[in-house]
């Protein structure tokens, strides 16, 4: 779904959408360019009648601020037709995986049932369908049997399969992706025109039609300042009348358009676009321009620790031996109980042993040993063999077990195991027969660079909150490894959203990432709700953004690109309030020095008369838009700093930049215009 900002058949496109657009029923929407449509009409008919009268001086200046005129709102269409045509291109993208499809219905949800083969239009919430490896999912549902490798490239853009399987957080498919091995059995939880592809086409197609409060309030202040400016400048009319030196009405429209924002009138809407645009080509769908903008103004986020501060799965990270015990007799006992343990963790301990101690992993076969599960009764795991059973559990549970053996539980190990608890980690105690050897601390891994990123948002003023359903100790020693600024341990549904209400009563919004049916009453709360797409049906509903890739870390990327989204639409306001100013200063000495000679000497750019004054600044501020449409497009380039220090930077690059650039830019087309004779 990524796709550069300009291509060649994007500005072919947007150039004839760009013709399209200077109906005056659709110019009407946009106050700022209505009045320079009405200008540009209004020259167009002076310019034809002087023609007609052959007053042929007067007919080609009127001509060519006329023309400069209708392109300023053709380059007004333009940002925006070529913000729309990257949606529309990735809406089109996203229809074409609705193509015909074929599904596999079943009367009742068994692996050995018959299936009859109907149109995938023609299923409905709650039918159930098998789906064999290639073949493509016709609906969105939940696995009810089997477990899959699903393709979701379609989707999310990326090459590597997923794993879709019956129970869990891992049950929700979409229609769309292929199957590329087993089998799943799934119920359909949407009707047709309602699965997810269908709404984000609609979401991506609907975007330009959808305001946020910040664009309706930008849009009433430039609206505002567009009817000051027209009353000041049809005053100037009656004024010079009564000096005996009347202006042009062709003179006081070119003024008009010069003095009102017509920058950031003309990039607003494409501003607005442009940021849900970046938000898709970083695989996050956001329901509407509010979700996007919201984001920009979040300054609380809560995360879940799993998968997005953590690795997600913990790791063996040292062996602490009992008294008498060899840390190498430990790592042994401990491999051997998880030769057959296919869990990460289990992974992890053999690994670990094979690193400390070049411990070769020894085949199950060949010692005719016996896998005991982990059980929830149990609480541990192990391995038989001969005379000799070696088990590793929770420090409790090895200690029941041990007295149930008649063996003893050294007092140390118990200690040792306290100290792996009160440093975050988990701590799991290995038991061969009677004797225990000591104690396997599995850390949860912090993501590399993840404190970092945390100092950032705090640079940028925005609280960062842990999510986790691990004990007070554990939650502090992992949120201190971190870096984030506060924690809620052992989480539950009811907490999560009251701490989320809780921050929104002292007037702060909150950004909040989740996946499964117990995060779904925080999400629909939050400001900002980043459901993940392998998550559940009820995660996705409550969330107003659904990240395709998954990854809980995105919540840092959508605050970045809501921010920037903000940043952009402020620092081109202040550049096109600042751009008006300096133009008033820089044409009106020599656009009226006839009428007041006193402001001859305000002419500091000694422009060559006043026709050229005006026509050189109706040019330049027509081409200053189209300078400005890939910085829209692309958004202004954001960096993690205070509000304080992104407005004064904002002042004096933006600021000070629309000052100072009409007055060079001006003069030059100046002397252009003066060198071809055309003034």
């Amino acid at each position: 779904m990524r796709s550069s900002i300009i291509t060649r058949d994007a500005l072919l496109q947007a150039c004839g959408v760009s013709f399209k657009k200077l109906s005056p029923l659709t110019q009407r929407h946009n106050p700022v360019m209505f009045v320079v449509w009405i200008g540009s009409a209004l020259t167009t008919l002076m310019a034809i009648s002087a023609l007609f009268q052959q007053y042929w001086s007067e007919a080609t200046f009127t001509a060519a601020i006329s023309a400069w005129l209708w392109l300023t709102v053709f380059f007004a269409n333009f940002a925006e037709a070529l913000a729309e045509g990257r949606s529309k291109a990735q809406a089109e993208s996203l229809k074409g995986m609705k193509q015909t499809r074929w599904a596999k219905k079943i009367e009742q949800p068994l692996e050995t049932a018959d299936y009859t083969s109907i149109s995938a239009e023609a299923l409905r919430k709650g039918d159930w369908v098998r789906v064999e490896a290639g073949d493509i999912i016709p609906c969105d549902g939940e696995v009810l049997i089997g477990g899959a490798s699903v393709d979701e490239s379609a989707i999310t853009g990326e090459s590597a399969p997923v794993i879709r399987e019956a129970g869990g957080d891992f049950a929700s498919v979409t229609g769309g992706t292929r199957i590329l091995s087993d089998w799943l059995i799934v119920q359909c939880t949407v009707n047709p025109g309602e699965t997810f592809i269908d709404r984000m086409i609609t979401m991506v197609e609907g975007a330009k039609r959808r305001k946020t409060p910040n664009e309706i309030a930008l849009s009433i202040l430039l609206t505002s300042l567009t009817i000051i400016f027209v009353m000041a400048t049809a005053t100037l009319y009656p004024f010079s009348l009564w000096s005996g030196h009347p202006v042009g009405i062709v003179v006081l429209v070119a003024l008009l358009v010069c003095l009102i924002p017509t920058t950031i009138g003309a990039l607003l809407s494409a501003i607005g676009i442009a940021g849900m645009s970046r938000m898709l080509n970083a695989n996050v769908i956001a329901t509407s321009g509010r979700a996007v903008e919201a984001a920009g103004d979040v300054d609380v986020l809560l995360m879940d620790k799993t998968g997005t501060i953590t690795f997600g799965h913990r790791q063996a990270a040292a062996f602490y031996p009992a008294q008498g015990i060899s840390e190498e007799a430990l790592a042994k006992a401990a491999q051997l109980a998880s030769l057959a343990d296919e869990t990460p963790e289990g992974r992890s301990i053999v690994a670990l042993a094979k690193q400390r101690f070049a411990l070769a992993e020894q085949a199950l076969s060949s010692l005719q040993a016996t896998f005991i599960p982990f059980t929830a009764q149990t609480r541990m795991s192990g391995i038989a063999y001969a005379q000799t059973r070696i088990m590793k559990g929770a420090t409790d549970a090895v200690r029941q077990y041990s007295q149930t053996q008649g063996g003893h539980f050294p007092e140390e190990v118990g200690v040792i195991a306290d100290e792996v608890a009160r440093r975050g980690e988990t701590p799991l105690v290995v038991i061969d027969n009677q004797r225990v050897m000591g104690v396997v601390a599995l850390k949860d891994i912090v993501k590399g660079g993840i404190k970092e990123r945390f100092s950032q948002l705090r640079k940028m003023g925005i609280k960062t909150v842990m999510i986790t359903g691990d004990n007070p100790l554990t939650a502090a020693a992992i949120a201190a490894e971190a870096g984030v600024d506060d924690f809620l341990a052992e989480a539950t549904p009811e907490a999560k959203l009251a701490l989320i209400r809780q921050y929104q009563s002292e007037g702060r919004m909150v950004a909040m990432t989740g996946d499964g049916t117990n995060d779904a009453p925080a999400l629909a709360q939050a400001d900002v709700a980043v459901a993940m797409n392998s998550g559940t049906q009820a995660a996705k509903e409550a969330g107003n953004m659904v990240d395709l890739d998954s990854n809980p870390t995105k919540l840092l990327e959508v605050v970045h690109i809501g921010k920037q989204m903000l940043m952009t639409r402020g620092s081109l306001t202040t550049f096109s309030i600042a751009n008006d100013v300096a133009k008033y200063f820089a044409i009106i000495p020599a656009a009226f020095s006839v009428v007041y000679p006193q402001l001859a000497g305000l002419n500091i750019m000694h422009l060559h008369s006043p026709a050229s004054a005006i026509l050189s600044a109706v040019i330049f501020n027509a081409l200053i838009i189209v300078a400005l449409i890939p910085l829209a497009l692309r958004g202004v380039r954001y960096k993690a700093v205070s509000a304080a220090a992104l407005l004064r930077r904002n002042l004096w690059v933006y600021g000070l930049g629309g000052l100072i650039l009409p007055f060079p830019g001006i003069k030059i087309i100046d002397l252009f215009l003066t060198s071809l004779g055309m003034v």
